[in-house]
C-alpha cells in the first residue's frame, strides 16, 4: 500500500481540472466539503493519486450533487453525503468488496449505479457503467471517469433520464439525504403508467442496491 505523501500530487493536481470543468456547467454542481482526516483516510483506502480527478474528489470534497441532487458523485463523504467513495466500496480491511472487478463511483435517486469497471462488468475495462433500474442491466457508457466527470457536468442529462423523471421531480429530491433514494411502483422495469403516476417513497440506498443490483435480477433469472 502506497503511503499517503505518495498519493497526494501538488504539481499537478486532478482538483484544478474539475474546477475548470465546474466554470464550464450547464448543469447545477455542487461541491461539498470535507475534513481533512476524512480525505486522507478515503485516499489512503482507494490508492488512487489526487493528480487524478476520481482521487481529487476523494481527497479534496465530499462528494458531489449534480442536478439538484439527482446524481451523487462519492468522495470522501460529509453530512450530507454520507457515504465516502472508500466504505461504500467496501475497501476497509475487514470489509466485503460491493463489486468485484469495479468500483461504484455514484448513483442517482431513482436507484441507477455508476461504477469504473476494472474488467468484471459488460463493455471496455476502463469506462463508466451505468446500472440502470428500468433494464436491471449494466450499460457501459464508453466513456472513462474524467469523461463521465464532464459529461455530468455538461452533458443533457433531461435526455438521459427522460424515462425515469417526473413533473417538479426537483421538489422531492430536495427533502431526500445523501444516502436515500426513491421506491417506485410499480417498478421502473415493470409495464405500468409514466413514472410521473407511480406510488414513490423515500428508501435507503443500500436497500436499492440490494434490490435493484442483486435481488430483482436474480429472480428474474430463477423465472428463465
Amino acid at each position: 500500500m502506497r503511503p499517503l505523501e505518495d498519493l497526494i500530487n501538488t504539481e499537478e493536481p486532478g482538483i484544478a481540472l474539475v474546477r475548470e470543468w465546474l466554470t464550464e456547467a450547464s448543469n447545477p454542481v455542487e461541491v461539498l466539503d470535507c475534513e481533512a482526516g476524512a480525505g486522507d483516510e478515503t485516499l489512503l483506502a482507494l490508492q488512487v493519486t489526487t493528480r487524478s480527478p476520481m482521487g481529487a474528489l476523494a481527497h479534496d470534497t465530499g462528494g458531489l450533487l449534480v442536478d439538484h441532487g439527482w446524481v451523487r458523485v462519492l468522495g470522501a463523504g460529509c453530512p450530507r453525503l454520507p457515504r465516502s467513495i472508500a466504505a461504500w466500496n467496501g475497501l476497509g480491511d475487514d470489509a466485503e468488496p460491493r463489486l468485484s472487478g469495479a468500483i461504484a463511483i455514484g448513483d442517482d435517486v431513482v436507484g441507477g449505479f455508476y461504477a469504473l469497471n476494472g474488467g468484471n462488468l459488460p463493455g471496455e475495462p476502463g469506462n463508466v457503467s451505468y446500472f440502470a433500474p428500468d433494464s436491471l442491466e449494466w450499460e457501459d457508457l464508453e466513456m472513462s471517469y474524467s469523461q463521465w466527470l464532464h459529461w455530468l457536468f455538461t452533458g443533457d442529462l433531461a435526455r438521459f433520464y427522460e424515462n425515469t423523471r417526473w413533473p417538479n421531480w426537483e421538489s422531492e429530491v430536495a427533502k431526500l439525504g445523501g444516502s436515500q433514494g426513491f421506491t417506485i411502483y410499480p417498478f421502473l422495469w415493470a409495464e405500468g403508467p409514466p413514472v410521473g403516476e407511480r406510488t414513490r417513497g423515500a428508501a435507503p440506498i443500500e436497500e436499492l442496491w440490494h434490490l435493484h443490483v442483486i435481488e430483482f435480477p436474480r429472480q428474474l433469472r430463477s423465472q428463465t
